[in-house]
């Protein structure tokens, strides 16, 4: 049993205890607070949340365009030759020369060449043209295919009379004949504004036309 003596002391000591900041509960005393703990390690991913609702439709659009692709077969080489030995044409006004060509395609160019002995002689001065036409007109895509010779007056010393025949070519690329059978010639006639000599075409020597289509 305790004593008198003891008893009041700890009721001394209970009654001064709020006086030192300390809380009593029950018959234990509270000490002062401890320093802050650390932070704990972050939690587990949460469940996902549940799918949301569709967005509403957006605005129509423009109407597109169609385009068709083109398949093209592969280009096929289609060229022709006409050659001539001792031709030997002395037609100062006319055609010289033919030669039958087909044309696979509209879309596509002609490529032309005239190769032979031209001549031209007179005693004043002369002019004169060889040139194509394809189906009796000359090329118009995009103009005439020609060569021409020209021989001044001269002089009696310088002989202007001389006769020389020179190997020469008429050459050239014409666009805008259709496809189909192609007539292509080859003709001699007189220049602009001057009067004509005496011609002569494929003297003595190999004549020949090339024709070749070529794309565009």
């Amino acid at each position: 049993m305790m004593s008198p003596l003891i008893a009041r002391l700890l009721l001394l000591v209970c009654l001064a205890l709020p006086l030192y900041g300390v809380e009593k509960f029950g018959s234990c005393m509270q000490g002062p607070a401890g320093n802050s703990g650390r932070e704990g390690n972050p939690g587990a991913n949460g469940i996902p949340g549940t799918p949301g609702i569709p967005g509403r439709d957006g605005p129509k659009g423009e109407k597109g365009e169609c385009i068709n692709e083109i398949f093209e077969e592969s280009w096929r080489p289609n060229y022709k030759q006409c050659a001539w030995n001792s031709l030997n044409y002395g037609i100062d006004l006319g055609k010289v020369a033919d030669c039958t060509f087909t044309k696979l395609r509209t879309d596509s160019a002609l490529r032309v060449l005239f190769s032979g002995s031209l001549r031209l002689k007179c005693k004043n001065a002369c002019c004169q043209r060889w040139y194509f036409t394809f189906n009796g007109a000359e090329c118009a895509g995009p103009l005439p295919i020609e060569s021409i010779i020209y021989l001044d007056q001269g002089s009696p010393e310088l002989n202007s009379t001389i006769n020389i025949h020179r190997t020469s070519s008429v050459e050239g690329l014409c666009e805008g004949v259709k496809a189909g059978l192609v007539d292509v010639a080859v003709w001699v006639g007189t220049c602009d504004d001057y009067p004509r000599g005496d011609a002569s075409t494929g003297w003595n020597s190999v004549s020949r036309v090339i024709i070749e289509e070529l794309p565009k």
